[in-house]
């Protein structure tokens, strides 16, 4: 089995992602990053040169080949859930754990992000805040859809969020040891 982290941008999917295959011995996979080394090119740049139906398309494939495969920790784009296909393929053989934050938090993250030089694309091309806000708003049914468990990272750190993840797991396997 699998576990899929979903969520918005800087709500720790990587991060905890890291965490959580340190804690089960998971193989840790990143989709932002495949397709990066597929496209060659940062994600801002590929959105650059192709927008953003260009890194939809790389993040598809990506999606396809790490679905494929068993035990692995699968942390992926904000806007993976948007697309129907996606969430089919990632949820086939995984726990989706949908790792929510308040939105001022995840624009502090942002913001300290940025500092250290890191650079995300514009999503909507407004002010970030109102973009986390309006982004959030939109995704959330999806986010919820998609994912079996929900944890907000808000005043979590990220060994924590990967703990409860870790127990809800083993209370998911418990159950299902008893025929629930």
């Amino acid at each position: 089995m699998n576990i899929v982290l979903v969520g918005a941008r800087c709500s720790g999917k990587t991060t905890v992602g890291r965490i959580l295959s340190a804690m089960t011995g998971k193989v840790f996979l990143d989709t932002d990053t495949l397709v990066e080394e597929k496209a060659g090119a940062s994600i801002e740049e590929l959105i650059a040169a192709g927008g953003w139906e260009a890194f939809r398309c790389f993040e598809r494939q990506a999606v396809k080949v790490v679905s494929e495969k068993d035990n692995q920790i699968i942390a992926t784009g904000g806007g993976v859930v948007l697309d129907e296909v996606n969430v089919d393929r990632l949820t086939s053989n995984a726990l989706v754990v949908w790792l929510d934050g308040k939105v001022e938090i995840l624009r502090q993250r942002m913001e300290k992000e940025q500092q250290s030089g890191k650079r995300r694309p514009a999503l909507t091309g407004t002010d970030p805040m109102r973009e986390i806000t309006e982004v959030l708003t939109f995704r959330e049914p999806f986010y919820g859809r998609a994912s079996a468990l929900r944890v907000d990272t808000t005043s979590l750190s990220p060994a924590e969020v990967a703990s409860l993840v870790i127990e809800a797991i083993g209370e998911e396997r418990e159950g299902s040891d008893h025929g629930r």
